[in-house]
């Protein structure tokens, strides 16, 4: 496998590897960048095949150097919290939304409560506005600080991807020299260990032999498992570069929002409450207006009905004629009775007096009787 960072070829020979179960493309030296091949042959000539603790530990380095740097950019992925913006992106479109311009329209439709039930609305709007202008404010500096974050995070990313490479290559260094050993031990030590236990015949030689392939059978599952290591390297630079891409995409985001978006939001708000207002003072002119009108008619008509009221009381006298008979008439009625009760008092007194002077007498006889 090539990587295209480093124009590596792909080997010329394919090796399959002891107990993997697939065919495996070493990287050749040839396919190395010039300034490092001296160095690999260096290294495959210092291999020696019967150390078992060197081969062990053969390109064990760069195998823990790549190892170590994927768990690096794991971690790394794991502590930033890559949503933190795109939580901030979406709770300022909830906090915007919960500021509704239409919720203004409900205002009550008397005239009584234009001058207080409108102003009051308006009042609650505009105060719950500077609470999201706040909100904006601090919105704008958290998104201000998770930009520079993701700035310093792709800048990070780079240099992971820098040092991604350079592990990468030190690993192709291993595993090229490893294969170049590799060739020159199966197509010289080999076949000269087994002419040895041809031609002797003596059972030790034939197990040098055998001893000798199990030693080259590790050494090629060791090449194998470093190719392993190398395609984690492989694959951790276009996934190093779709982090940073979508680090880079979430920064334009946050520019656009803070540059364009917020001041937008916001002169929108103001252009809203500007025009409701200068509705509301139309409403309120059309309002007073009307009710000019209505009180201009209401007054005609009590002017009128009050001039003719008054017309007709100016032409009335002080006191009506109706008036004066009926008194006349009461006047008489009283007098005529009057007289007649007096009439019959005269005729009671006279009546009284005949009756008193009867029972005088009546008196006076019996008490003449009483004294013989």
């Amino acid at each position: 496998m090539s990587n295209p960072e480093r124009n590596v070829t792909p080997a010329s020979t394919t090796t399959t590897a002891a107990g993997a179960g697939a065919d495996l493309i070493l990287v050749d030296v040839a396919g190395l960048p010039a300034e490092v091949q001296p160095r690999a042959k260096e290294v495959a000539s210092a291999i020696n095949i019967e150390d078992r603790q060197a081969i062990l530990q053969y390109g064990v380095g760069a195998q823990r150097k790549i190892s170590d740097f994927a768990e690096t950019v794991l971690t790394e992925i794991r502590t930033k919290d890559g949503g933190y913006a795109g939580e901030l992106l979406s709770g300022l479109v909830t906090t915007v939304k919960d500021v509704n311009v239409n919720s203004l329209t409900d205002e009550p439709g008397m005239f009584g409560k234009m001058f207080g039930g409108i102003k009051k609305k308006v009042d609650k709007f505009l105060q719950r506005y500077e609470s999201l202008s706040t909100q904006l404010d601090k919105v704008v500096r958290e998104l201000e600080q998770a930009r520079m974050n993701l700035l310093r995070d792709i800048a990070m990313l780079d240099e992971f991807y820098q040092k991604n490479s350079e592990y990468l290559q030190d690993l192709d260094v291993y595993i090229a020299a490893g294969k170049l050993r590799l060739e020159e031990l199966r197509n010289h030590d080999l076949p000269a260990l087994e002419k040895r236990a041809a031609e002797t015949g003596d059972p030790a030689d034939a197990q040098n032999v055998q001893d000798f392939n199990q030693l080259l059978n590790s050494f090629e599952k060791k090449l194998y498992d470093m190719q392993l290591s190398r395609m984690i390297a492989i694959q951790s630079s276009p996934q190093i570069r779709l982090i940073q891409g979508n680090n880079e995409m979430l920064v334009e985001k946050i520019q656009n929002s803070v540059l364009t978006t917020l001041p937008l939001w916001k002169s929108q708000i103001v252009i809203a409450v500007s025009l409701y207002r200068q509705n509301k003072a139309m409403e309120l002119q059309r309002e007073i207006t009307n009710t000019t009108n209505e009180m201009l008619k209401r007054n005609s008509q009590m002017l009128k009905q009050g001039s003719i009221e008054v017309a007709k009381e100016s032409e009335r006298g002080i006191v009506e004629i109706e008036t004066l008979q009926k008194v006349n008439n009461d006047l008489i009625s009283t007098i005529e009775e009057t007289l007649q009760i007096q009439k019959e008092g005269r005729q009671k007194r006279i009546t009284a007096e005949t009756e008193l002077r009867r029972m005088e007498d009546e008196l006076k006889q019996r008490l003449v009787t009483v004294s013989e």
